[in-house]
């Protein structure tokens, strides 16, 4: 008895005939798939940097609302400040007394100074809107034009930032 063949001996036209298809088939999944995989690449880097962009984002927040959580106590200082300045320019007798004022009052300053505050100079200097609120507007024809004269209450930053504008009398023409 014969043994029926399992195997279909093919010529090699007709082997090439079927192997082109299955390799073309193979080289377009091939394509895909790395197609597929620059994809996914791209969304991982895309990904990463949205993570690390958004860690810097939040450790810039962070710094920041560390360095002026203390604006909002500094700021609560500012009419203390006052009043001593207004206590400062009183003439009393007691002289004594009149010196330990002014030594809290430079020990309160200075400790403020220490955490961001500083005061402002704006006497003769050129009227600013954004740093300044004008209060009074005095005809003045020795001085020039939006320059300031005095000030009714002190104007103070606070790391850079405008804590409070300077009340001050602008000279105009």
């Amino acid at each position: 008895m014969d043994q029926p063949q399992d195997e279909v001996s093919l010529s090699g036209e007709a082997e090439s005939q079927f192997a082109e298809p299955i390799i073309d088939a193979i080289a377009a999944e091939r394509d895909a798939l790395l197609q597929e995989k620059a994809e996914l690449q791209g969304l991982l880097l895309r990904r990463q940097a949205d993570y690390e962009n958004a860690r810097r984002r939040a450790e810039k927040e962070r710094i920041e609302h560390a360095e002026y959580a203390a604006m909002d106590a500094v700021k609560a200082f500012l009419p203390i400040l006052d009043d001593f300045e207004r206590a400062l320019g009183v003439e009393t007798a007691d002289k004594e007394y009149a010196r330990g004022v002014e030594l809290i009052f430079q020990r309160t300053l200075d400790t403020l100074k220490k955490l961001g505050l500083e005061p402002m100079a704006t006497e003769g200097a050129v009227f600013d809107p954004n740093i300044h609120h004008a209060i009074e507007m005095v005809s003045s024809e020795e001085t020039p034009d939006q320059t300031v004269l005095g000030e009714f209450q002190r104007g103070y930053t606070f790391k850079g930032k405008l804590l409070r504008p300077a009340l001050v009398r602008v000279a105009v023409r």
